[in-house]
């Protein structure tokens, strides 16, 4: 059976980094039904209202996953990394434990918020 673009994306992933983009991508895609998951730019990026919402990947020095909140300027969150971008800040994730599930609900309420 051949996988899909976004199943061959996820299982070309080493672990742990693997399998905690796949638990962050079903958290993502059960938060919300007005949430869907498409490629660009070779990422997983997820949608809100058809309009570009996160996205997943990892950081080049670290190669910890992220999530990429699309409106991250408009958020003010302890939690998010602005770091060098403009537009774009970050939610880091440690492969290795577990997933901040309440945090990150409260991230993407926030950003929710900036898209009507």
């Amino acid at each position: 059976m051949e996988l899909n673009s976004l199943d061959a994306f996820y299982d070309k992933l080493q672990e742990p980094t693997k399998s905690c983009l796949l638990a962050i991508r079903q958290l993502l895609l059960s938060y919300d039904t007005d949430i869907c998951e498409l490629k660009k730019y070779g990422l997983p990026f997820f949608y809100y209202k058809k309009k570009a919402f996160c996205y997943l990947w990892k950081d080049k020095k670290s190669q910890e996953p992220y999530i990429g909140i699309h409106r991250g300027y408009l958020i003010e969150h302890p939690k998010l990394i602005k770091g060098t971008r403009t537009r774009i800040k970050i939610f880091p994730i440690h492969p290795e434990q577990d997933i901040d599930k309440d945090t990150l609900f409260e991230i993407l309420d926030l950003a929710k918020l900036h898209y009507k």
